[in-house]
């Protein structure tokens, strides 16, 4: 337990911080993987505006710093990578 005010005080703006992290990074788990699963079931328009979607959500995390901006720019790119092979194979 923080002893000092100011260490109280950083205690409940980590544990604030914290959760808003968590609820954006769950944010783009869920866009990824609906991008994911348009993919499996070869719906190339849907797995674009799934991409579109969730490369927005995506550079949000970063700009709020919930995830590093060169850890998104990889997801984006694997994605992108990924709905092209997809749009080109069919």
């Amino acid at each position: 337990m923080a002893n000092t005010r100011s260490a109280q005080k950083r205690n409940r703006q980590t544990q604030k911080r914290r959760l808003r992290n968590q609820t954006v990074k769950s944010r783009v788990k869920t866009a990824v993987k609906k991008v994911r699963e348009a993919l499996e079931r070869g719906e190339k328009a849907a797995a674009a505006e799934a991409l579109h979607t969730a490369a927005r959500v995506i550079e949000k995390a970063a700009s709020k710093g919930a995830v590093h901006s060169n850890t998104a720019s990889r997801k984006i790119s694997r994605l992108a990578k990924a709905v092209g092979k997809v749009a080109e194979a069919k």
